[in-house]
């Protein structure tokens, strides 16, 4: 199984931007953390970040017909890109949504996902457990 492992806007900035939130793990111990999980159970993975919209949209288009499945944290585009949400469902790829803290008790704002809207689960509040329970579930465990 390959999957695809997208990590939207600042999270590049993880153990440096509100460690109240997000906690004081780097953006490079979450891409080994995957990396790591991902070679444990047998799966080939690509990690990938980037904080433009239009750059998320197009690795998730390339994803079609070469990934079985895509882990995503769009993070602040969560909740304003309907055109993160027309590529997940344009590809028709199995995906996951993923959210490092507990979007459900944080602002007013953050409580719709429009890439949730394509994602069959979301896993929100657990940390970096919430990239491996969503590479569990494209499993099927």
């Amino acid at each position: 199984m390959k999957i695809l492992v997208i990590n939207g806007p600042n999270l590049n900035m993880l153990g440096i931007r509100e460690l109240e939130i997000y906690g004081r793990e780097s953006y490079p111990a979450l891409v080994e953390f995957v990396e790591k999980y991902c070679a444990e159970v047998g799966v080939e993975c690509k990690v990938f970040q980037s904080n433009h919209e239009g750059v998320l949209v197009d690795k998730i288009q390339a994803a079609y017909g070469v990934f079985d499945g895509i882990v995503i944290n769009p993070a602040a585009y969560t909740h304003t890109s309907v055109a993160i949400l027309d590529a997940l469902k344009a590809v028709q790829i199995p995906a996951v949504e993923v959210h490092l803290s507990k979007v459900s008790e944080r602002e007013d704002f953050r409580q719709i996902s429009y890439a949730g809207m394509a994602c069959q689960k979301t896993y929100a509040g657990f940390g970096f457990e919430g990239y491996r329970m969503a590479i569990d579930f494209l499993l099927g465990k």
